[in-house]
């Protein structure tokens, strides 16, 4: 065993890695090879040959990748990682980049992506994948099992990261993570998530506008964050509450993309 690395056994295989990860960075390595071969397997979509990864750490999502796809590029943060996985993959076509992935400009129109990504980081890097002007075909993520809830939620758990996604993409999830299986375990379990762009967004997304008022304070009335953001009253939105068949004291968790269509139509005409 080389000095400073570990080898565990998953899946019937064994891998050796560097164990030393950056904290500030949130890097956990995922070590079953059964879950990352999955992870891989979901990313698979017709006709589909590059795949683009997030955050490709020790490359071991990158084996189970380079094994489906026949070109991946893997964007790497930490310039140490990204300088040292190239020489692990020889002879296969792989391109790494020493880049922010809130900062890379995405040089691909038919690709998927798939990442092992930093919970503190999930938002904006869902929120930069669906607005591309090349969306991927396919996203798929592993993240913190409540995050990854929240993006799915329905009725009476809506969230504003969960609209958006909902809006221009379909959500599902797919197996939970438990902690365990990182090294060094996280502090909480995470799962699969899988998002498929839109054509088309369910409702236009300047809608959305007002529904990030009304989350502004998401365990009050829905009537008062609206009257607090906006320049009218509450009875206002009362009133308008229910003309739209929502309940008057419903929060903004309670309302999905049709509602907010309805109620923003109203207001923005």
């Amino acid at each position: 065993m080389v000095a400073g690395t570990r080898q565990w056994i998953t899946g019937g295989s064994t891998i050796g890695i560097k164990m030393k990860n950056k904290k500030s960075l949130g890097q956990h390595w995922l070590k079953n090879r059964v879950i990352l071969d999955e992870i891989a397997e979901l990313a698979v979509t017709q006709q589909i040959t590059t795949c683009l990864e997030i955050g490709p750490g020790l490359g071991t999502l990158t084996s189970s990748l380079l094994k489906r796809f026949d070109k991946v590029i893997a964007v790497e943060y930490d310039a140490d990682l990204a300088r040292k996985l190239p020489a692990q993959f020889p002879g296969k076509d792989l391109e790494v980049i020493n880049a922010d992935i809130l900062q890379f400009e995405i040089p691909l129109t038919d690709y998927t992506v798939v990442g092992n990504i930093p919970y503190y980081i999930t938002s904006p890097i869902v929120r930069k994948l669906l607005d591309e002007k090349h969306r991927p075909a396919r996203i798929v993520l592993l993240i913190q099992k409540e995050v990854a809830e929240r993006i799915a939620a329905t009725e009476g758990k809506y969230n504003l990261l969960g609209l958006y996604a909902q809006n221009l993409a379909e959500v599902k999830l797919a197996q939970v993570v438990r902690a365990e299986e990182f090294t060094p375990p996280p502090k909480v379990d995470s799962q699969i998530i899988v998002l498929d762009p839109r054509a088309e967004p369910v409702i236009d997304p300047k809608y959305l506008k007002l529904a990030k008022i009304g989350f502004a304070a998401p365990r009050k009335k829905l009537v008062a964050n609206l009257a607090v953001g906006t320049a009218r009253t509450r009875d206002f939105w009362r009133e308008k509450l229910s003309e739209a068949g929502i309940n008057p004291d419903a929060r903004a968790e309670d309302l999905g993309l049709l509602d907010w269509e309805n109620l923003a139509q109203d207001y923005m005409a």
